[in-house]
C-alpha cells in the first residue's frame, strides 16, 4: 500500500514537472521575440564584462607577460599579502574610504531634496527652465570640470581674489591635501545632484494630486504633506539608491581624482583606483596591481550584501534582491 502511494505521488511530481516545462515553453513561444531583442545586450554583457574576469587570475600569478596568464608561476596570495603588508596600504585605503563615506552622506540627500523642491513648482515652463539648469553639468567633461576647478581656485582665480579681499592672501586650495576631500566632493555634487534627482522626480510625479488636496483640507501643511505623502512613495528607490551607492563605496572614479592629483595634494588624493593605475599600467607590475583591483572588488561586494542585508531589516524586507 505504501509502495503504491509512493508510486502516485512520485506520478504526480512527474505530471507537476511536465505542466511546467509545457507552460516555460508555451511562454517562450509566445515571447521569443522579447529575448530576441535582449538578446544583443547578454552577449555584450558576456563578452566585455564576465569574460574578461579569466584576466583576474593573473592576481594569483607571478605573471609574466611572455609567458601569458596559463604559462605564469602560481603564487596564490602573495601580491595581496604584499599589499596589505606594505606602509601604504593604510593610507590609501583610508583615503578611499573616506572619500566614498563622505561623498556618500553628503551627496545622497541632495537629490532627494532637490526633487522634493522640483515637486512643489507647478509652473511646467519654470520647472523645466530649472531642471534643464540643474541638469546640464551631468555633460560636462570631467577633464573640462578639473580644468574650471583648478582656473577658479588658483591662486589668481576669481575665488581667491575675492578671499584677498578679506584676508590680503590666497588660499592655495589644488595643493593643500586637507581641501582635496571637500573639493573633490562639493564638485561631484554639483555635476550629478540634478541628475541623480531624476527617478526622483519621476517617481513623485506618480503622486496622486488628490492626496495633497485632502492633506490641504484636512489642515496639513507643506511639511507634513511631504512627509505623510512625497516621502513614502520614494522611500523604496532611496533604498534601493542607497544599496547601490554603498555597495560601490569603494568605487571612486578614477579620472577626476587622478586629473586633481598634485604633488602637495598626495597624503589625500592617493586612492586605490590612481596608484592600481600607477603600480599596473605606469610601473608594469601588473600582478600586483590586479590583486589591489580584486581586493577593492571584494570589498564592494561584501558592502553591498551587508548594507542591502540592513536595509531590509530596517524596510520592512525591501531591499536590492
Amino acid at each position: 500500500m505504501k509502495l503504491q502511494n509512493l508510486i502516485r505521488v512520485a506520478k504526480g511530481k512527474e505530471g507537476i514537472a511536465n505542466i511546467r516545462r509545457q507552460s516555460v515553453k508555451e511562454y517562450l513561444r509566445k515571447h521569443y521575440f522579447l529575448y530576441l531583442l535582449l538578446t544583443p545586450s547578454l552577449l555584450l554583457t558576456l563578452i566585455f564584462k564576465y569574460g574578461p574576469m579569466y584576466g583576474a587570475v593573473i592576481a594569483f600569478k607571478d605573471f609574466s607577460p611572455i609567458k601569458g596568464i596559463a604559462g605564469s608561476e602560481w603564487v596564490g596570495f602573495k601580491h595581496f599579502a604584499k599589499f596589505l603588508s606594505s606602509p601604504n596600504f593604510e593610507v590609501i585605503f583610508m583615503n578611499t574610504l573616506k572619500l566614498s563615506l563622505y561623498g556618500l552622506i553628503l551627496s545622497f540627500p541632495v537629490p532627494i531634496l532637490l526633487a522634493l523642491m522640483l515637486n512643489q513648482v507647478r509652473k511646467a515652463g519654470i520647472k523645466k527652465n530649472i531642471q534643464l539648469f540643474l541638469y546640464a553639468p551631468n555633460f560636462i567633461s570631467v577633464v573640462v570640470i578639473v580644468g574650471m576647478l583648478f582656473i577658479f581656485l588658483s591662486p589668481t582665480g576669481p575665488v581667491n581674489q575675492f578671499i584677498s579681499w578679506f584676508t590680503g592672501e590666497p588660499m592655495m586650495f589644488m595643493s593643500r591635501p586637507e581641501y582635496f576631500r571637500w573639493i573633490y566632493i562639493l564638485s561631484d555634487i554639483w555635476t550629478g545632484a540634478g541628475w541623480s534627482s531624476i527617478i526622483y522626480v519621476a517617481a513623485l510625479a506618480n503622486v496622486d494630486p488628490e492626496l495633497h488636496d485632502a492633506a490641504n483640507l484636512d489642515g496639513a501643511n507643506l511639511m507634513q504633506r511631504i512627509r505623510h505623502i512625497d516621502l513614502p512613495t520614494i522611500r523604496p528607490i532611496m533604498a534601493i539608491v542607497f544599496i547601490l551607492a554603498a555597495g560601490g563605496i569603494m568605487s571612486i572614479g578614477f579620472e577626476k581624482a587622478y586629473l586633481m592629483q598634485t604633488a602637495m595634494n598626495l597624503p589625500t588624493s592617493e586612492i586605490i583606483p590612481t596608484y592600481v593605475y600607477k603600480i599596473g599600467l605606469q610601473a608594469g607590475d601588473y600582478a600586483y596591481s590586479s590583486a589591489v583591483g580584486l581586493f577593492n572588488a571584494v570589498i564592494n561586494v561584501v558592502l553591498l550584501v551587508t548594507v542591502n542585508f540592513i536595509v531590509k531589516k530596517m524596510n520592512e524586507g525591501e531591499g536590492l534582491y
